[in-house]
């Protein structure tokens, strides 16, 4: 056992609360917890639950990564964690985009939000869930290729990628609707097709894609 675990176990005994309460704890010591945000995680269980799956997932990636990889994955993971603290800022009046559409209202919805996003994008970048793969050639050209990488996420990703590019996408609205968002990309899924929107960030132009399955 872990020596926090050992020392929290310890804790709760001493301070008679039942073993159950451990298990309903964040990943993290909440006798450490800083600020609005980590507060709201340690009170609240299902936040909690959420964060215990993003450790999990956040160490399957981190035993995958080596040397740079692992590095980078440790400041990336840094860097979330200061955006999800950054939740504190959300208001109905002043909501936090997670992604074009997605959009949350209060401090536990963004939150929440966070923690799905970052644990599905970890689990469909390192492949900890195996895909669906389909080939599409766009605009009745088969040199004109995308990859899409299906991800059983909650929410549902796609790994998109086309020449040198790959960016990962989330389900977003109902479910029968087949869309998905990420950064300067969307994408509509029909049966075996996809219609896709993509920015061009170094020129400025959209780029519409109708593609058909292989």
């Amino acid at each position: 056992m872990h020596e926090s675990t050992k020392w929290a176990a310890a804790l709760l005994c001493a301070l008679g609360l039942p073993a159950a309460a451990l298990a309903e704890s964040p990943a993290f010591s909440c006798a450490k917890a800083q600020g609005q945000v980590q507060k709201l995680i340690c009170s609240d269980a299902s936040l909690a639950a959420l964060d215990r799956k993003l450790d999990q997932v956040y160490k399957a990636a981190s035993a995958k990564a080596k040397g740079k990889l692992l590095s980078d994955l440790r400041t990336e993971q840094r860097g979330w964690i200061k955006g999800r603290d950054d939740c504190w800022k959300t208001q109905s009046g002043s909501p936090t985009w997670l992604t074009a559409s997605w959009t949350a209202n209060s401090v536990k919805a963004c939150v929440e939000g966070q923690y799905r996003i970052r644990t599905t994008e970890l689990q469909s970048v390192w492949r900890l869930v195996t895909p669906k793969t389909v080939f599409y050639a766009c605009q009745n050209n088969p040199a004109n290729e995308v990859v899409a990488n299906f991800f059983a996420t909650d929410p549902a990703t796609i790994r998109l990628e086309r020449g040198d590019r790959t960016v990962t996408l989330w389900q977003v609205g109902p479910v029968e609707e087949g869309k998905y968002e990420g950064q300067n990309v969307s994408l509509v899924h029909r049966n075996n097709e996809v219609k896709v929107n993509w920015l061009n960030v170094a020129t400025g132009n959209t780029e519409d894609l109708q593609c058909r399955a292989r």
